[in-house]
């Protein structure tokens, strides 16, 4: 997590695989650009700190949050305040400037959605079922249907 100064959070899900060299750029990173230069003095420190009211308002897009059960390939880089969704894989590389859809696929730079894993109704059934929500017994007697059984195996052995 590079440039965090801010109240934002970054928000990771259960289940998540993140790749070697996985970054999440924070608000912090924001810089004026209504003036001669875009250098942040006043994060530099020293006599420059009396200025860091010249660092209120920039833009905040708020709280980055990556869902439950998300892959994110090596040296994918995520920018502030985007949502990744349940089950979406993020290639390598990528460079995540706006919102993934749940089940998503993405890659490039900028990201975009290559195509999902799922139909629209197949993912409405896998957001009901939420997987990771499940005690990690009952996970840990259905690994083999969370891993490579379908939508109705991983219906059929949900809690409850």
């Amino acid at each position: 997590m590079l440039y965090h100064y801010g109240p934002e959070k970054l928000v990771i899900g259960r289940f998540c695989a993140l790749g070697a060299g996985v970054r999440f750029i924070m608000n912090g990173a924001n810089h004026r650009m209504d003036g001669p230069s875009t250098f942040p003095f006043p994060t530099m420190g020293g006599s420059w700190s009396e200025h860091f009211d010249l660092l209120a308002g920039l833009p905040n897009r708020g709280d980055t949050v990556v869902g439950n059960d998300v892959w994110l390939g090596y040296d994918a880089m995520v920018l502030p305040g985007v949502r990744i969704g349940h089950g979406a894989i993020v290639g390598s590389g990528a460079v995540v400037t706006a919102d993934v859809p749940d089940y998503g696929i993405v890659g490039g730079n900028p990201a975009r959605l290559i195509r999902t894993r799922y139909p629209d109704q197949d993912v409405a059934r896998l957001l009901a079922v939420a997987w990771w929500d499940w005690p990690a017994e009952h996970i840990t007697a259905h690994v083999r249907t969370i891993m490579s059984g379908g939508i109705a195996e991983l219906e059929a052995v949900a809690p409850g």
